[in-house]
């Protein structure tokens, strides 16, 4: 009984030792730890359908859903600023994980908000709060280098177009819509800029600014307006009011350049004639930007407390390379592109900002493009 008993206390050590040697088991990954979803929220300072950004935005939120197994929610707080900052509130109070907006729209609420939630994660993109002057370290804030895919867009435009002004010793003629005379849209400009004078050195571009992000109607009219002085492409950086570019481009069958979406595929089904006159969009990859992350945070990576400028490198910029730009756009032309683009990742060619850049430097060089 005694040799039994010694044979099982021996076997029982040796299985200890063998199971100590042997790898742990793997803990599945899930959106968190403990096997349960993180709940994550985009709040939208506006409405979605605007095929642009915050319909990018709403992409992105769809991927964390579908390929990280997040549970999501969107909510869109509509055109009234009274209502964003107590719908961040409330939002705050419940129990999300990770509460995102976005736009320079939302930079004061959210500096008002998060620190008194400093167990809330919050992110924040297409803009920066100020880490000096309030407590933050629970905000994550996205930046994009949209002076590097605008300065693509600019020189293909500079490529692409034919026109001719008969009144400035038959110069080149591009257009450029924006929402609004801010530092955000006017880096886009100072992009698309330099990329066009890389190509045509002398290059004209008709300028104008919506001053609203929701008005499509009046930027059709400006667009209209550019379009019978000459200009036969035109990018538009303007979110929903950008659509009347779009329509613009349709009536007068001249080129337009979108942005933020892949806004040619976005009408592909409904409006082909509109589609087609669509070259390419500017991108600005807040879907992957937002994914990633999102995915940061899960694997506890996420810097919070700082911001992050994500430019072509990070694939959250560039142009779209659809259906249309492969038939509309010559092979030569798209091979230019790469080779620009490469030179741009690889630091060769450094396209100037609006940020940081003083009023009297932008105003010289829209001036020095003026028609």
């Amino acid at each position: 009984m005694k040799k039994l008993l010694g044979l099982v206390v021996l076997v029982s050590m040796l299985a200890l030792l063998l199971g100590g040697c042997a790898k742990p088991a793997q803990t599945p990954k899930d959106s968190s730890a403990g096997g349960k979803k993180i709940k994550v929220v985009l709040l939208v300072n506006g409405t979605l359908g605007d095929k642009s950004f915050f319909d990018s935005a709403n992409a992105g939120m769809q991927r964390i859903k579908n390929e990280l197994g997040a549970e999501t929610k969107v909510i869109e707080m509509g055109t009234d600023p009274s209502k964003w900052e107590p719908t961040l509130v409330d939002v705050s109070s419940q129990d999300w994980d990770l509460i995102i907006c976005g736009t320079w729209q939302m930079t004061e609420n959210l500096q008002k908000v998060a620190p008194k939630y400093p167990n809330k994660k919050y992110i924040i993109f297409d803009t920066t709060v100020d880490y000096t002057k309030y407590k933050l370290d629970n905000v994550y804030s996205i930046l994009y280098s949209q002076n590097e895919g605008s300065y693509l867009a600019g020189a293909l435009a500079a490529m692409v177009t034919t026109s001719k002004m008969p009144k400035a010793n038959d110069k080149k003629l591009i257009g450029f819509l924006g929402g609004m005379n801010i530092p955000v849209i006017n880096d886009f400009l100072v992009g698309y800029i330099e990329g066009a004078r890389s190509i045509v050195p002398d290059i004209k571009v008709a300028i104008s600014y919506v001053e609203d992000f929701a008005n499509p109607a009046k930027a059709k009219e400006m667009c209209l307006a550019q379009y019978e002085m000459g200009v036969d492409i035109g990018f538009n950086v303007a979110g929903g009011s950008g659509l009347g570019q779009l329509d613009a481009a349709k009536e007068k069958d001249r080129y337009a350049i979108g942005v933020d979406s892949d806004q040619a595929m976005l009408f592909k089904d409904s409006d082909p004639k509109k589609a087609e006159l669509i070259l390419t969009s500017m991108l600005k990859r807040v879907d992957n930007s937002l994914f990633r992350a999102v995915k940061l945070y899960m694997e506890g990576k996420l810097p919070f407390g700082k911001s992050e400028t994500l430019g072509l490198k990070d694939d959250a910029v560039g142009l779209a390379e659809n259906e249309f730009f492969i038939k509309n756009v010559p092979e030569e032309m798209r091979q230019k592109l790469q080779d620009i683009k490469k030179k741009i990742q690889s630091g060769e060619i450094k396209v100037s900002t609006a940020f940081g850049m003083d009023e009297k430097t932008l105003n010289a060089l829209k001036d020095s493009v003026k028609p």
